[in-house]
């Protein structure tokens, strides 16, 4: 069995225990994010959203302002701040007591919303690559960092994916990473093997199969899979036919060690977890 303390993280001075799993809602606040149900530019549309997470039981919200399905454009660093203080703006305001997360690889853009907004986590797509003062400023900012996996960038990504071992690279290079991070002052640390980010179809079932082996680091593992390509390309259909499938990689992704579910629908995800901890309980 695992040691649990590991599986605590500091945000805004509350122990969180992700020991017992929990779920992350999805607010994009983008016109082009690859499902277009999540897409919430409108004020009574954001205050809607967040009000659905929170109800369904979504412990943390995670406010994203930068599309980065494959091939989507880039968005300017003053765009992607603009988009984010409007929607962090209307949560501050409507949900004071709301944990939310921000979905960004651009270190200003974290200081921004962390310093001005009281945003708790910082979600990084690609683990301090794209923006190399990220590490330092979320070790002065002292918040929670998830890290992901992302071979190439969200423009290049899906272009020619390659990899000798899956597994074995993804686990060296958040290695190599944690120990940069640890250096640099970073206490709450959150791993994400990028579940379609620059992966085939191939390689993210053969990450999700092997997903226990990420608990070496004895950090909280996060899984974004929601109604993403590997689950509607397997199963046929779109973004919009794939609850069921997703809520079937969630399942599958729990029972092999997953703590963080970032999640479209709230609802299926919390009760997959019930479930889950129903079976911990026997």
């Amino acid at each position: 069995m695992e040691e649990t303390f590991a599986k605590y993280i500091n945000v805004n001075g509350e122990l969180m225990d992700l020991s017992r799993p929990q779920v992350m809602g999805i607010l994009n606040v983008t016109p082009d994010s690859f499902y277009a149900d999540s897409r919430k530019q409108a004020e009574e549309d954001i205050v809607s959203r967040v009000h659905q997470i929170i109800e369904e039981g979504g412990r943390i919200i995670d406010i994203g302002a930068y599309s980065s399905r494959p091939d989507a454009e880039d968005v300017s660093p003053e765009e992607e701040m603009k988009r984010l203080k409007h929607g962090l703006q209307v949560i501050q305001r409507e949900f004071p007591d709301a944990i939310v997360s921000v979905d960004t690889f651009r270190a200003d853009v974290a200081r921004m919303c962390v310093e001005e907004y009281g945003t708790a986590i910082i979600n990084d797509i690609s683990a301090g690559d794209l923006d190399a003062n990220m590490f330092s400023t979320v070790a002065k900012l002292k918040v929670p960092y998830i890290m992901m996996h992302m071979q190439g960038n969200p423009q290049n990504m899906q272009k020619n994916p390659h990899y000798q071992h899956p597994v074995k690279e993804i686990i060296l290079y958040f290695a190599e990473k944690i120990e940069k991070l640890r250096a640099a002052g970073v206490k709450d640390l959150i791993i994400d093997p990028g579940f379609g980010f620059g992966k085939t179809l191939e390689h993210n079932y053969e990450i999700l199969n092997k997903l226990e082996e990420f608990s070496i680091f004895q950090l909280p593992i996060l899984v974004g899979v929601s109604r993403k390509s590997m689950i509607y390309k397997l199963l046929g259909g779109g973004a919009e036919n794939a609850l069921n499938g997703t809520t079937a990689v969630h399942a599958i992704a729990l029972m092999k060690g997953a703590n963080l579910l970032r999640v479209h629908d709230v609802k299926a995800a919390v009760e997959t977890v019930r479930i889950f901890n129903a079976m911990q309980n026997q």
